[in-house]
């Protein structure tokens, strides 16, 4: 559907306009080939996807995937354009790779938590730049909304909330503020919960860099859809079905998030797994991934220049070693 509006017009031409983050250096550590297939895990606006897509050639298959389903109009114009086959998914990456076939594709990539086209929507409730409503679901099917943990939760979960997918200094605080609020009123609005955190935390803290609510906006989203759960499920089940020298790529945008990647990568790049001061090796155990990144790739300073949003972009990738 064509954009109706101004505003409507301008979030479309600024999604068309959206440069994928960190898209050279993913293409060059994930080499894409033609007759192979990909599960690009997180569509978006599909930048990622067009340029994988041109890669794989006429006898190649892209399988989009996003649990947002107004991606379908810019996967419309990226499979139109695709020399490959191209099919879109609506929902959990996690459950559409759980429903593959073992060893059935060559290349995973994610660009991980909300994408610029989300952020943009103020509908959605995810900016804490815009008024809107307290929403934060990727998939609006989803029951729970920001507001509903705002509104429900006691203040030592809050607190718990903010604290660990936030890692916010002052949880407690703005936890304390929430609860007092909610009593006169629901918290309804992103800009009611903006008003809360600036009026909860030291003064000082209000003028550090950037917006003081960012962590609790965060934590709210990462809870509201479960991404760390989607992403510890998402990384099992992508390993399970790539083939041996297929290829896994995360691009993360939060701590959270890159370690657990980290930690994902190290595991299954580990040899011997015995525990420290046996005189020899007894469990036989063998690296299964190798790790193309030694250090994650971060985006170069003309690419954080021009895109704000990606100075936080972290990439790792992995290949899938022979049984």
């Amino acid at each position: 559907m064509l954009p109706q509006t101004s505003i409507q017009l301008r979030e479309y031409e600024m999604a068309l306009a959206h440069t994928p983050v960190l898209l050279d250096e993913l293409l060059e550590l994930l080499r894409p080939a033609r007759g192979e297939t990909a599960i690009d895990c997180t569509f978006g606006a599909g930048g990622h996807a067009e340029a994988v897509a041109a890669a794989l050639g006429a006898k190649g298959r892209l399988i989009a995937v996003d649990r947002d389903p107004s991606v379908a109009e810019y996967f419309r114009d990226v499979a139109q354009a695709a020399p490959c086959a191209c099919e879109l998914y609506h929902g959990n990456f996690a459950d559409v790779l759980a429903e593959r076939e073992t060893a059935s594709v060559d290349l995973v990539y994610m660009d991980l938590g909300v994408s610029s086209m989300q952020l943009d929507r103020r509908e959605r409730g995810f900016s804490y730049a815009y008024d809107a409503p307290l929403d934060m679901r990727m998939d609006p099917e989803l029951e729970v909304t920001a507001a509903d943990l705002t509104n429900t939760l006691p203040e030592q979960e809050l607190t718990s909330i903010f604290r660990r997918y936030g890692e916010e200094r002052y949880a407690r605080n703005i936890a304390r503020g929430i609860v007092q609020a909610r009593k006169k009123t629901p918290l309804t609005t992103t800009s009611e919960l903006v008003e809360i955190v600036k009026r909860t935390i030291p003064t000082p803290a209000r003028f550090a860099a950037g917006n003081p609510a960012r962590r609790v906006f965060q934590a709210l989203r990462i809870v509201v859809n479960d991404e760390l759960g989607s992403l510890a499920r998402g990384l099992e089940e992508a390993y399970r079905v790539l083939r041996p020298g297929g290829r896994l790529a995360a691009i993360s945008f939060h701590s959270l998030e890159d370690r657990m990647v980290k930690d994902f990568f190290k595991g299954h790049a580990a040899g011997c797994i015995c525990p420290p001061g046996l005189p020899q090796c007894v469990c036989g155990h063998e690296p299964t991934m190798r790790v193309l990144t030694r250090k994650p790739v971060t985006p170069r300073a003309a690419e954080a220049e021009s895109n704000p949003r990606s100075k936080s972009a972290k990439l790792r990738v992995a290949v899938r070693l022979e049984d």
